[in-house]
Formats: C-alpha cells, sequence, structure tokens
C-alpha cells in the first residue's frame, strides 16, 4: 500500500517586531489612544510578531489595493524560495525530484503566479505540476496537505506545499470597530513549508476530515476592498468553533479506533487566547496539549494559513513523537470551515 508521508518542513519570517513596539509606535496613535484598543491588544496573547510592512517606516493604511497586490509579489517570492529552501533541505529532496508544487495564500494575487515564479527560483523540471489554492483563509493548509497526499498516494507523486501570507500589506485606515482592532493585534506574516512523498520515515498523511457550519458564515470574513483586503470576525467565533469541533475530531479518530486521549501531540491554529481555549475544552485536551500552540501564538502571531505548519513543525521539535504515535492538526477559518488532520509517525 502506498502511503503520504511528510518529508520535511520549512518555514521563513521577514522582520520581528514586538507587540509592544507595534502599539507604541503606531497603533496607539492608529486608535487614538483608545482604552478599549489597547485592552484588546493587551489581551492578544503576542509578544512577537513579523512583518514586511513596519507601519511607523511605512504606513500602507492608505494604499489602493493595485499598490498592496504589487509590493505582496515583491515580498513574496523571496519569502517563499527561502521556505521552500528550508523544508527540501529538512526533506533531503532536490529540487528535480518535485513533481508537484502548490501555494495557498490569501493575502495577494498574482498572474503569472507565486506557484510559476517560485518554480523558476527553485529550478523546479517544467513539467512539473502546479496548484493556486486562494482565499481559504486560515485553514488552507490542510485541505492543501489532503490534496498533495492523494497525488502522492494514488500517483506516486513527490510534493511540496508552500503556505504563505503577508497581511502586514493589509493594515486599514482609521476604524474602531472591534473586529479590526482585534485583526490589527493579531496577524502577522510567515511562509511555512511542507513537503510529501510516497515513501520513506516521517508523519503518515492517515486522513483528513472537514465541518462547515454555512449558517455562522457571516462570522468570518476576507473581503477585498479599493484599501486592501479587510478582516470581518464575529465575537461568537469561539462559540461556533467549540460546537462542532468535539464531534468532528471524535468522529476522525473512530474511524481508526482512537479517542482525544490516545494522541501524542496537537498542531491547533492559535487563531487567539479565547479560540485555543475553545478547541481544547471540548476535547478534554490540558494547558500542555496545547502549549505548542500558545507558543507559536506568542512568537508570531495569527499569521494565517501558515501558523498551523508553524505548530507542527515546533511540536516535531520540541515533542518528537515515537513510531506509531497519532498526531493531530487542527485549522480554521471562513464558512465557518473546521479541518482535522490525523497523522502518525511512522
Amino acid at each position: 500500500m502506498v502511503a503520504a508521508v511528510i518529508a520535511g518542513l520549512g518555514s521563513a519570517v521577514p522582520t520581528a517586531v514586538s507587540q509592544e513596539q507595534l502599539w507604541e509606535g503606531f497603533f496607539a496613535d492608529h486608535y487614538r489612544s483608545s482604552p478599549v484598543a489597547e485592552r484588546l491588544w493587551g489581551r492578544a496573547g503576542v509578544d512577537t510578531r513579523h512583518g514586511v510592512a513596519i507601519p511607523w517606516k511605512e504606513d500602507v493604511s492608505g494604499w489602493g489595493t493595485a499598490a498592496r497586490l504589487e509590493r505582496f509579489v515583491e515580498e513574496a517570492v523571496p519569502l517563499g524560495r527561502d521556505a521552500l529552501a528550508a523544508c527540501l533541505d529538512d526533506a533531503g529532496l532536490a529540487s528535480d525530484e518535485v513533481d508537484a508544487l502548490t501555494v495557498a495564500t490569501c493575502t495577494g494575487y498574482a498572474t503569472p503566479g507565486l506557484d510559476i515564479l517560485l518554480a523558476r527560483e527553485l529550478g523546479l523540471r517544467p513539467e512539473t505540476q502546479r496548484l493556486h489554492v486562494g482565499h481559504m483563509g486560515c485553514y488552507a493548509a490542510l485541505p492543501a496537505l489532503a490534496t498533495l497526499s492523494d497525488a502522492a498516494a494514488a500517483r506516486k507523486m513527490t510534493g511540496l506545499l508552500l503556505c504563505l501570507e503577508l497581511s502586514s500589506l493589509h493594515v486599514q485606515e482609521d476604524s474602531h470597530e472591534v473586529d479590526q482592532i482585534i485583526a490589527h493585534s493579531l496577524f502577522a506574516d510567515a511562509a511555512a513549508a511542507v513537503a510529501v512523498r510516497p515513501i520513506g520515515p516521517g508523519l503518515e498523511v492517515v486522513d483528513v476530515a472537514v465541518h462547515t457550519d454555512i449558517e455562522s458564515s457571516g462570522l468570518m470574513t476576507w473581503d477585498v476592498t479599493d484599501h486592501g483586503f479587510r478582516m470581518g470576525l464575529g465575537q461568537e467565533v469561539p462559540r461556533v468553533l467549540e460546537r462542532h469541533v468535539g464531534p468532528l475530531v471524535g468522529s476522525l479518530l473512530a474511524r481508526h479506533d482512537l479517542a482525544p486521549a490516545d494522541v501524542a501531540g496537537w498542531a491547533i491554529h492559535p487563531g487567539g487566547p479565547r479560540i485555543l481555549e475553545a478547541m481544547a475544552a471540548p476535547l478534554g485536551i490540558g494547558a500542555e496539549d496545547v502549549e505548542v500552540s500558545r507558543s507559536v501564538l506568542r512568537d508570531y502571531g495569527n499569521c494565517s494559513s501558515p501558523t498551523v505548519l508553524l505548530a507542527l513543525q515546533r511540536l516535531l521539535e520540541q515533542r518528537a513523537p515515537h513510531d506509531g504515535d497519532p498526531v493531530v492538526c487542527l485549522a480554521f477559518g471562513p464558512g465557518l470551515t473546521i479541518y482535522a488532520a490525523l497523522l502518525r509517525q511512522g
């Protein structure tokens, strides 16, 4: 039986800035020292973020969308190349061994796309198959991983997935709406890559499950406007996720005679402190099980689609699973959609 195996991971981030610097250097004035904004900023659970646009050096809040997307391509190509190169090195793969490249992003677009530009940068073969996944948001890494895994299992293809987001290019003009304050306090830039192959050591991609609550689709939005992309976040998001995550993960694990207590490691997309609490409670997992995700939020912020891969990378670095150990990845986003992937150390 041909399996799909995660053979390596890699990541890259732009300039690091502290949460305190971001507040004092730009956002305090942006929100006119609003007590509500300052309180929400302090509750974000973030110490450090990374960005290609440092707001007190370069205020993009008044830029039009065309200028932001032009800058996106300029910054995304070298950042994506670095993450993919690190991933290839971690997997012990050469560029001519890659059969497929998938790129997921919701913060910028270009034609020719990042998939073509990065294939050229990496020296991939002209016959390398490519896929661009757009506007799925924070959960995009898991359906993209499922697609690459299917190609590995069915057609013995070796693939690369890059998730890359540059949220710093989408700072919005002055607004005291709570969802905008929360978005500006959390979101950051990063690129993360994963290599999938049909054989070899690594984490087998065992199964993937999804649940979309269409009735709650208006609670999380990402709208293209004349001044960049604008986040919409309903305060009910944690409650809706908490309602669905238990049945989704329970069903996924039960298909393989497992329960949450059997899981050796959890890589949960840290959308924010309340989100982590809402995801953990129905699964009956403790603070130690979400500490990796909480540390990623602290050190990187919410980077949208790369974040669950950053959590998986840190989990493997800090708590290397033993042979046969199950690992679960969880991510969520617009829809409202929750994706879960069951991995097993081989």
